[in-house]
């Protein structure tokens, strides 16, 4: 796979000169083009069937083959065999044809290249409408290729209207831009679109890996993973990135060498940051940026790897399929496995968006290096504190006093947990006084205690307790597996036995064991049975709901209101508790019921 671009000339000592990867390695075939199956397969149908366009417009970030499709384009209209086997336009090109060479190398006098970057007045279009009007010399079509088409001026565009939308049967426009939106309407709606899409990490791997093999340069997997994320997608900029870190490295390209010509931050220590800051150690933190620092990482470039992380574990949380993607580490990706598992989204949610707050303060800042420092103690010390509901919903069940935020919160439990190989210490946690004008300060450094110990002695003696308990420390997840994906078989104090309904998750149950053991200061052992069980406790309630639903549409009253209102059904039957009689009113009574007589049973 070679080049179409200018030949190679020999140099004095009749060597060749070197030309870029970029530019050795364009595609000049449809087989050629990587991550852009979905132009191919329609060009390819077009060309079987005859329903040629007289226009298409190619659009797509820099880099991923606008100009090199448009040529591809060309050279597949006017493809032609010596032998005359060839009888019209094809995508397969298996050898040079009578043009494809001088398309290729651009000097074909049929297929016409201009960049609207540097022709943008309207006398250059009408050159091109004058010349439109004649047939080709040689090939079989005259195609123009006009690139970085949204630079044209309006009068230019104008000027191009009717010849675009009338074009003589052996005229074809390919049009290439950055910028689509700033191409007119009336000029796309004459034009055929293909959007080119950025090039998946994975694809571009496999794509650098093939080039370094033809170019025998030995490459770590892991480097060929930070090139490809770098490059964003355009195979331009990883094949430019590939010959620099070949020039770098002067050997095997390994993937240390690759970020320090990129300025990146190690991605092991990126995550060992992240790591501190979830656990609350700010010390950790510190140190562990001061030593970034200090080998040369930029203080944004850094806070940008970690959002990039944090992004990635709450993708990795979402779907955990995220984590196959070969283009991370195996350490990033076992490690974003496991702060999945253990951090909440509220905690990851926040931590983005004072990331992104923080790398515009940085970049704002006179001091990058101190900025970044306080944005990391600002995550350490708010990214796992309740939020406003929260701490209100706190300060209702503990009377109108000051919440206990590290008494009973399940979320803020989940991160508390040493992670990965990091030595064990105790999330921040929030005195009273965080709460009425005082700061909270983070414990950092002290071991975190035996859940036995730490955890008062609470005895559930039922499954709906249990239920109900994980419904108290707001674990949403937990509390719904219990409802709707397991029946009950047996149940003791610290040991259950359920049953698993047939779309329930088999990786609930290894933490059901320790959240419970968590929440009671007590040992569990849970235990799936292949007998039948109980019926859920989901099913039960609506079960409930729907007798309730039949008893109210018994009621005379309620038959007497629906026939007045055709169509109307009963949706839902509340319980109204009975208000609470003030205590001199039932003192003159004797009793506890209240004094109209009624017994303060339900109403419809």
């Amino acid at each position: 796979m070679t080049d179409a671009g200018d030949p190679p000339n020999p140099d004095s000592a009749g060597n060749a000169p070197y030309r870029v990867l970029a530019r050795k390695y364009r595609p000049s075939s449809f087989d050629d083009l990587i991550g852009q199956e979905a132009v191919v397969r329609t060009v390819s149908n077009a060309f079987e069937t005859g329903r040629i366009p007289q226009a298409w417009i190619l659009t797509g970030v820099r880099g991923v083959g606008k100009t090199t499709t448009a040529r591809i384009l060309a050279r597949a209209l006017n493809y032609e065999m010596p032998d005359g086997s060839v009888k019209g336009p094809t995508i397969h090109m298996p050898t040079l044809g009578v043009h494809c060479q001088a398309i290729m190398e651009s000097r074909h006098m049929d297929v016409l290249e201009m960049d609207a970057a540097s022709h943008t007045g309207v006398d250059d279009v009408r050159q091109i409408n004058d010349s439109v009007r004649y047939a080709p010399a040689s090939a079989r079509y005259k195609v123009y290729i006009i690139d970085e088409v949204h630079m044209l001026s309006t009068a230019a565009f104008n000027a191009f209207l009717k010849t675009l939308e009338e074009p003589p049967e052996h005229a074809k426009f390919v049009f290439a831009t950055t910028e689509i939106r700033k191409v007119p309407v009336t000029v796309l709606s004459r034009c055929q679109r293909f959007d080119l899409r950025r090039v998946e990490a994975d694809v571009l791997m496999k794509h650098l890996a093939n080039i370094a093999a033809k170019e025998n340069v030995e490459i770590e997997p892991e480097a060929l993973g930070i090139i490809a994320r770098a490059a964003e997608g355009s195979v331009r900029d990883s094949l430019s990135l590939l010959d620099q870190a070949i020039a770098h490295a002067a050997g095997t390209v390994k993937a240390d060498a690759v970020r320090q010509m990129l300025g990146l931050a190690d991605r092991t220590r990126v995550i060992d940051l992240f790591d501190s800051l979830v656990r609350g150690d700010i010390a950790a933190a510190f140190k562990e940026f001061r030593e970034q620092y200090d080998v040369g990482a930029d203080p944004i470039v850094v806070l940008s790897d970690l959002a990039e992380f944090v992004n990635f574990v709450t993708r990795v949380k979402i779907v955990p399929a995220t984590a196959d993607n070969v283009a991370y580490g195996e350490t990033e990706r076992v490690r974003a496995r496991d702060f999945a598992s253990k951090i909440s989204m509220r905690v990851l949610s926040r931590m983005w968006q004072m990331l992104l707050k923080g790398i515009t303060e940085v970049q704002a800042a006179t001091r990058p290096a101190a900025a970044a420092e306080m944005v990391l103690v600002r995550i350490a010390y708010v990214a796992d504190l309740p939020t406003p509901d929260e701490a209100i919903r706190m300060l209702e069940q503990n009377g109108g006093g000051s919440p206990v935020v590290s008494g009973g919160s399940a979320a803020r439990s989940a991160p508390s947990a040493p992670v990965a190989s990091a030595a064990p210490v105790r999330m921040p946690t929030a005195s009273p006084s965080s709460f009425g004008g005082g700061a909270a300060r983070p414990q950092m450094a002290a071991p975190v205690p035996d859940p036995q110990a730490a955890a008062p002695q609470l005895r559930i003696t039922s499954f709906t307790q249990l239920v109900a308990l994980a419904g108290q420390k707001r674990d949403i997840m937990t509390k719904s597996a219990l409802e709707g994906d397991m029946r009950l078989v047996r149940f003791e104090e610290g040991r259950l036995e359920v049953a698993l309904e047939p779309n329930a998750s088999k990786t609930m149950i290894s933490e059901l064991a320790r959240k419970f053991e968590l929440w009671t200061g007590r040992r569990w052992t849970v235990i799936v049975s292949n007998e039948q069980g109980q019926p859920t406790l989901r099913s039960v309630n609506q079960a409930a709901k729907q007798q309730h639903a039949r008893t109210a549409e018994a009621d005379p009253r309620v038959q007497e209101v629906l026939s007045r209102f055709p169509g109307a059904k009963v949706v839902e039957v509340r319980r109204l508790a009975p208000e609470a009689p003030e205590t001199n009113i039932n003192a003159d009574y004797g009793s506890d019921d209240p004094p109209d007589g009624s017994d303060g049973d339900d109403d419809l």
